[in-house]
């Protein structure tokens, strides 16, 4: 072995011992290693309590039937085609709802938060929308689509549009003004300064934004589909509440609440690869 790489190993292993304080400390206050598919724990727990529950008799069978019997119930459903139409149908109003709303509140949040004339025209108005009910809106929007898919549509696209206006345009207005300094010390033009610091600055709030907007796309589907809809889940669910059909509630509950962590999750995971880069106290 030759001297200097002697002394690399060294100087190395002097390095790690004096970064291993620093390192406890760190793993001491940060919430710990992140485990596989936790976020399942929850859900699965509940499920368990449920099952035991269930086969204890401590749950009424009419009011919260058993997880066996939900579980045929679905089976049934999806077995004579039912449950698959509804799915496709509610799946469909939640996805032009969203995509509508996404790209309403990513449009405004830019103009208005790239630009004091698109701020003074836009802020405002989104701000009285934001203090307006959106479910107050249903009879407005009944008047002037109607009652059919233009309308839910409609809905879903408000609902999504306000938190991912909110959040987005928060987040481009917080620019740490250091980074403009910088700029102005680099010498960026105004389209490099937007492309190259402010986008990527922002790209956390509107992370933030679009998990809200992800959940308020189920929340509103889960009402907009009890008014007068023909097809989708919350129809379903509809009808079998009055015919008492609990069993068939709880499906569609199930289903909606699978949707929304499964979404929810789609979202984190494109988060944590776009943004690797961001040191927080989860990473």
């Amino acid at each position: 072995m030759s001297a200097v790489t002697t002394v690399t190993t060294a100087e190395s292993t002097v390095t790690v011992e004096k970064d291993a304080p620093q390192v406890r400390r760190r793993r001491r206050l940060s919430p710990g290693k992140r485990w596989p598919a936790a976020r399942l724990a929850g859900p699965l727990l509940v499920v368990v309590l449920w099952t035991v529950a269930s086969a204890a008799g401590a749950l009424d069978p009419g009011a919260i039937p058993a997880p066996w019997t939900v579980t045929g119930t679905a089976w049934r459903l999806w077995s004579d085609g039912t449950l698959a139409t509804d799915v496709v149908t509610s799946l469909r109003r939640a996805a032009l709802g969203f995509s509508i709303g996404l790209a309403a509140g990513l449009v405004l949040a830019l103009v208005s938060g790239l630009s004091r004339a698109g701020e003074a025209l836009i802020d405002g108005t989104v701000q009285l929308n934001r203090a307006i009910p959106t479910l107050g809106l249903i009879p407005l929007f009944i008047l002037w689509l109607g009652i059919g898919e233009t309308f839910k549509i409609a809905i879903i696209a408000i609902v999504v549009y306000i938190p991912m206006y909110l959040n987005t345009h928060a987040a481009l207005s917080g620019i740490d003004r250091r980074y403009v300094e910088l700029a102005e010390v680099q010498g960026l033009s105004r389209l490099r300064f937007v492309r190259e610091v402010v986008i990527p600055g922002s790209l956390p709030g509107f992370f933030v934004g679009l998990r809200l907007s992800v959940t308020g796309s189920w929340l509103g589907l889960v009402v907009l589909e009890q008014i007068n809809a023909t097809s989708g889940l919350g129809y379903m669910m509809f009808q079998a509440q009055n015919y008492g059909q609990t069993d068939v509630i709880l499906v569609g509950l199930l289903i909606y609440g699978v949707f929304g962590l499964v979404s929810d999750s789609v979202v984190r995971l494109i988060e944590r690869r776009v943004l690797s880069w961001r040191r927080t106290l989860s990473s």
